[in-house]
């Protein structure tokens, strides 16, 4: 494989998107593929000169290490699932990151995006015409806060709702907020026949952390996440919801189906396994060197699937550019290392509460072999693959998302 460092100034300086997430970006970059290696100058996030090695002991800020045949995999025209990401490389082993390894999470999105610069992609398709908004829409989503006590202490929570019918209570991912429900919320075969409710966690999106929050450190617990749940459900007086949640929403759902059975219809987990565990240094999501949200928006990035349409994808990612310092790090708490839930699985009745995992094929975070593994520990369970979709199924493309939920709500909404 002859790969076109040396070309990565031109093109660097061809794509203006890369100047936002390389700004102040001044390093001697090392770039070792296989038995090669290449010496790049940046500056302010332009590549000023290369230079090919061998090289005796070079000086270098940040040095990437890459298996060949994993480069190889991840610069096809449409990378297979798992290798479409240099933070999916890394989880194979495939890359290693050394030197000043909070310079190059601080501009992770730059160091993505040069290196996919190194891709010989056909040419884009062109963009899809954007829809006739037709004027003044108003969309038939209601939001209100509650104020309520949760594990004693008093808070302020924002809801969204729209539709009547079965409840159906969303959960977003780590480190984001009830928007990724947008589209669902919006569904008019949905709130035809179910009152759907996105709330935003206590630190996310439009609710507050509670009162003295400055003298805590945030971290999500198993515990904390389930009693969260159930209170908000209570609070809207919930006759037996459905659950949904995707990514740490996803896992949390296996807890509910094990200790809360009798209060549920069902559980849905969109990118669940009952455990994850970290492939990457968790500590740079609150470092005092880096923009969290830019940096959270940066690893999850590779977790949408490469085929969802832009709008979706970037708008995603902008609803983690607005996290609170250090939310998504607390989510991660729960998602990578507290909440481990496969002790528990043997206690879920799917005759009692149905258990059903969906999860899309480019989900390196939550692979498929680990949704396949966790529904094989429940009988019952029911699994799908869902392909060509990622880590944020309903807010990256609600639409390829549709087709594999609309049947199992229907099912679980026939259960009375």
């Amino acid at each position: 494989m002859d790969l076109p460092v040396e070309r990565l100034p031109e093109r660097v300086a061809a794509a203006p998107g890369l100047a936002r997430w390389g700004r102040q970006l001044d390093a001697e970059w090392l770039l070792e593929v296989g038995p090669r290696a290449w010496l790049l100058s940046l500056r302010d996030g332009q590549v000023a000169a290369v230079r090919r090695g061998p090289f005796l002991m070079p000086a270098c800020t940040i040095a990437l290490r890459i298996e060949a045949e994993a480069m190889a995999r991840f610069l096809a025209p449409r990378p297979e699932p798992g290798w479409q990401d240099l933070l999916a490389l890394s989880r194979h082993g495939a890359l290693t990151v050394e030197g000043d390894v909070a310079a190059f999470f601080a501009h992770l999105m730059w160091f993505k995006g040069a290196l996919a610069l190194l891709r010989e992609a056909p040419p884009p398709a062109p963009p899809a015409p954007a829809p006739p908004w037709g004027g003044v829409t108003a969309e038939p989503i209601i939001g209100r806060y509650l104020r309520l006590d949760i594990a004693g202490r008093p808070h302020r929570l924002y809801v969204e709702e729209a539709g009547e019918g079965v409840p159906l209570l969303l959960l977003h991912t780590a480190g984001s907020d009830g928007r990724q429900w947008r589209d669902l919320l919006n569904d008019a075969d949905l709130t035809a026949r179910f009152r759907c409710i996105a709330f935003d966690m206590p630190w996310h999106g439009k609710s507050s952390p509670p009162p003295g929050w400055q003298h805590e450190e945030y971290r999500l617990t198993t515990a904390a996440y389930t009693g969260l749940v159930m209170t908000v459900a209570r609070a809207l007086g919930l006759d037996r919801p459905i659950v949904i949640g995707c990514s740490i929403g996803g896992r949390i759902v296996l807890d509910l189906a094990a200790g809360h059975a009798e209060s549920l219809r069902g559980v849905i987990g969109l990118q669940g396994s009952a455990f994850t565990g970290r492939y990457y240094d968790l500590s740079v999501l609150h470092h005092p060197r880096i923009h969290g949200g830019e940096v959270a928006a940066a690893a999850v990035s590779g977790l949408v699937s490469p085929t969802a349409p832009e709008a979706g994808r970037w708008e995603t990612l902008w609803h983690y550019m607005q996290g609170g310092p250090g939310v998504f790090r607390g989510d991660l708490h729960f998602y990578a290392e507290e909440g481990d839930l496969r002790p528990k699985l043997a206690r879920i009745d799917t005759a009692r509460c149905p258990v059903a995992l969906l999860t899309g094929e480019y989900d390196y975070s939550c692979r498929p072999e680990d949704t396949l593994a966790t529904a094989a520990a429940i009988p019952g369970a029911k699994a799908v693959i869902m392909p060509g979709l990622g880590h944020f199924p309903m807010s990256e493309d609600f639409a390829a998302l549709k087709p594999h939920l609309m049947p199992v709500l229907e099912e679980m909404a026939a259960r009375g």
